[in-house]
């Protein structure tokens, strides 16, 4: 028997496990898709409320590409699928790595990817419900004499999932900061002495991530701030259990 082949053989069992998680994310994620493509434009008018409640009477949304009515929903409908199908993205992933951690650092990673993907789609639904009713209230009460608002479906789209994704991942701030703290990179204490910066850089990432106005701005930072502070406090759990398991190993050793 070739002693290589022993060695490879478990890089190609990965690779052919890698290859199987991968087809079932693109099998599951076409089976959403293609439940949700026959209702693409009923969709398409649901995202479009917070926007048609405040169009000023006589208005409406247009068009301005031939295929735009067609190729708007069907994108909507993609990045829908996607976002439903992030849970079990992340299972896949997690069943392909699970079986390399230790014990604790499956303790500590599975509440971290349940919890990602709830603060994911919190950070959504948070824009959705408040943020882009605020600002379509804020920019249609602007008016322009001798200009007619009719907002774009296409460029409406892409600024809606902008500030999904914008959202999406600012409200990912608790998990990358546990993570941080977790992994020795950071410490609590550093982080709670450099706490005026960070609410400064919120605002910063705020004026960067949403469109030029104070109240979609400031919607961004503020939520970002306290979820930090979340992120903190349970960082300092994390740290206080990692250092006690520590501990324990190290009492363990000696009496043995």
């Amino acid at each position: 028997m070739n002693p290589s082949s022993d060695k490879e053989q478990p890089l190609v069992q990965h690779l052919i496990e890698l290859r199987t998680r991968l087809l079932h994310i693109i099998y599951f994620l076409l089976a959403v898709f293609a439940c949700l493509f026959p209702f693409a434009t009923d969709i398409y008018a649901i995202i479009s409320a917070p926007l048609q409640a405040v169009l000023p009477a006589g208005t409406h949304m247009i068009a301005t590409d031939v295929i735009s009515p067609f190729l708007t929903p069907l994108k909507l409908t993609f990045y829908l699928s996607l976002f439903i199908a992030v849970p079990f993205i992340l299972y896949q992933i997690w069943a392909f790595i699970a079986p390399g951690l230790y014990k604790h650092e499956k303790q500590l990673a599975a509440p971290l990817l349940f919890s990602s993907v709830m603060l994911f789609f919190t950070g959504m639904a948070f824009a959705y419900f408040l943020v882009l009713p605020m600002l379509f209230n804020f920019t249609m009460g602007i008016e322009l004499q001798g200009v007619s608002t009719m907002t774009d479906i296409t460029k409406y789209l892409d600024l809606v999932l902008h500030m999904f994704f914008a959202f999406g991942f600012a409200f990912e701030i608790p998990v990358a900061t546990v993570l941080l703290i977790h992994a020795g990179v950071v410490t609590p204490e550093g982080l709670a002495e450099k706490r005026r910066y960070i609410v400064v850089g919120c605002f910063v990432v705020g004026m960067l991530l949403t469109p030029p106005d104070v109240f979609s701005q400031t919607m961004l930072a503020i939520p970002m701030w306290m979820l930090f502070e979340a992120g903190l406090f349970f960082g300092r759990m994390v740290k206080k259990r990692s250092e006690e398991r520590e501990q324990a190993n190290e009492n363990n050793d000696l009496s043995n």
